[in-house]
């Protein structure tokens, strides 16, 4: 049974971050979709305000479960995660060339955003488990490694590549805010770097395409060099506060290729401006402040280590999607968290949070 004497140390200010966040992005989903939904100019609005609710909703349910649950039945997450990933490559539902979705009818279930939440509950419990007298040398990091990869590797396959991209981020921050060496972790970066030509043998055409037009965005101007070139125009023509909201062309007249999911950073740049970005990136600042600080004030390390992992998945795909739409990195498709039209990105950002709180409001207890 919950203990409500336990609200009183309740991260309201968090919780305040993630709803104005929430309603910011709302509100740039209504201008970005306007139009776009036929007759009902509110169709992706509402939805995605159904979603809203229902993160919350979830969000509230895993604060009322002490988070050492999780630590208990860690291994049975991960070989439930495991069994999802493998899944979709049988059973998967096919889009934009990819297999990441299982059909429930109801909703497309994308096993690779739950699967973010549950490495960083099992990388947690495993980094907890260190002994603190243990050298932290290669030979230890290798465990964490093997644990990260298989269903990295799997995610890699369906294909998910900016997905996989997040398992890496959450693998160093996680190692070497336990203590990892800088030095042990640039050598696996090196031996990363050093087996990349075998990565890209195995890249799609598309994925290697994404990654040419970076580098020279005429090498396709009709798609992906499209995409970003128009992407530029938009937050280039924002200026300092923006052309107001409903009055940005390239979404308006539908020039910009997905300005609703993981482009709506550049209908927020060209109609509210660099102001309304700055806005964004100050409110996006403060989240991580605020969970890094729930974290620093665990009593375990399980739960602070919950919280590096939420800080790091949040940061890494705030920087993946802002640069993305600036041009200064790769295409790779990954949300922006919080703003982004999409049940499973939602709910799975909504889920961490709840875990951050939970680690937050039991903070003052002795756990193990």
């Amino acid at each position: 049974m919950f203990d409500r004497h336990l609200l009183k140390n309740f991260d309201y200010q968090l919780f305040l971050l993630v709803l104005l966040i929430c309603a910011y992005g709302l509100l740039v989903l209504s201008s970005a979709t306007r139009g776009v939904a036929g007759d009902d100019p509110f169709f992706y609005v509402r939805k995605q305000a159904i979603w809203i609710a229902i993160g919350f909703g979830l969000m509230l349910l895993v604060v009322s479960i002490n988070y050492l649950q999780f630590y208990r039945v860690s291994w049975y997450l991960y070989a439930a995660n495991l069994v999802f990933l493998g899944a979709v490559l049988f059973v998967g539902k096919e889009g934009v060339g990819a297999y990441r979705w299982i059909d429930l009818k109801f909703f497309d279930f994308q096993p690779s955003e739950l699967a973010k939440i549950i490495i960083i509950i099992t990388l947690a419990r495993l980094l907890a488990d260190i002994e603190e007298e243990k050298p932290k040398n290669l030979a230890v990091m290798f465990p964490f490694l093997i644990h990260v990869f298989i269903p990295m590797l799997l995610i890699f396959l369906q294909p998910d590549l900016g997905t996989a991209l997040v398992f890496i981020a959450l693998l160093f921050g996680m190692l070497y805010m336990a203590g990892f060496p800088w030095k042990n972790l640039l050598a696996l970066a090196g031996a990363g770097l050093a087996v990349s030509p075998l990565l890209w043998l195995r890249l799609h055409d598309y994925q290697k395409l994404r990654l040419l037009v970076f580098l020279n965005p005429d090498l396709d101007p009709l798609r992906y060099g499209y995409q970003l070139k128009q992407s530029m125009i938009a937050i280039g023509s924002g200026g300092l506060v923006g052309k107001g909201l409903y009055q940005g062309s390239q979404a308006r007249l539908q020039f910009l290729p997905a300005q609703h999911t993981d482009f709506i950073f550049s209908v927020l740049g060209e109609e509210c401006g660099f102001v309304g970005a700055l806005v964004l990136l100050v409110l996006y600042f403060f989240l991580i402040y605020r969970i890094l600080k729930i974290g620093s004030l665990s009593k375990d390390h399980f739960g602070a280590f919950i919280c590096v992992g939420v800080a790091t998945m949040i940061l890494f795909q705030v920087l993946v999607n802002v640069g993305m739409v600036l041009s200064i990195m790769p295409v790779t498709g990954l949300p922006l968290p919080f703003m982004s039209y999409g049940g499973n990105s939602l709910l799975l950002n909504m889920l961490s949070i709840g875990l951050v709180l939970n680690v937050g409001i039991r903070r003052h207890k002795i756990q193990f």
